[in-house]
């Protein structure tokens, strides 16, 4: 069963990057605002988190319960659906470092609607959903608490540019819209 539920996860894993390394748009040459630094802090502790989920295995002996295997395969689907609303809305104006095109917009549709920052929503899931299946507790805080804290980096630098370009439409819109995790941040 574990093996099954394994194989899933990696689907789960390969379906939520897809969108990524093959739909969106890369290398564009358009000018741009670009925030490097945060963007990379933030990658850092997310990337930490991700390696904290697969490194910290549980043991054998303690097989996770038919509760996270169900929260696993929930988030697992939830993920991809997520990540592939997300880079289909955002189109190119998808950028990996935080960011604003000369000619960007203020996206609010698919995804956008649920939260603002999805591709955020689909990595926690993700991550979520590899936690459940493979990592210890004890090991999962840790691996959430350093996500968190590189996402909210992300999402701050990213909300400032939104805010500075956008004014009160992006504060009608952030008032309106959670950051990432849908009616809690």
């Amino acid at each position: 069963m574990l093996l099954l539920a394994w194989g899933a996860l990696m689907v789960c894993w390969f379906a939520w990057g897809y969108p990524f390394l093959f739909r969106a748009p890369h290398n564009q040459q358009r000018p741009s605002i670009t925030l490097v630094w945060p963007t990379r802090i933030g990658l850092l502790l997310e990337g930490t988190a991700i390696f904290i989920a697969f490194a910290c295995r549980m043991p054998q002996s303690e097989l996770p319960g038919p509760g996270r295997m169900v929260a696993c395969l929930a988030l697992g689907v939830a993920a991809p659906l997520l990540s592939w609303s997300a880079v289909r809305h955002l189109g190119r104006q998808f950028r990996v470092n935080a960011g604003l095109y000369e000619d960007h917009e203020l996206v609010r549709t698919g995804a956008y609607s649920v939260v603002r920052h999805p591709i955020y929503s689909s990595l926690f899931a993700i991550l979520g959903a590899t936690l459940c299946l493979l990592t210890p507790l004890d090991w999962a805080a840790l691996s959430v608490a350093l996500f968190i804290a590189g996402t909210e980096i992300r999402v701050r630098a990213e909300d400032g540019l939104l805010r500075a370009r956008f004014g009160q439409a992006f504060e009608d819109y952030r008032r309106a819209v959670k950051a990432y995790i849908p009616y809690i941040r």
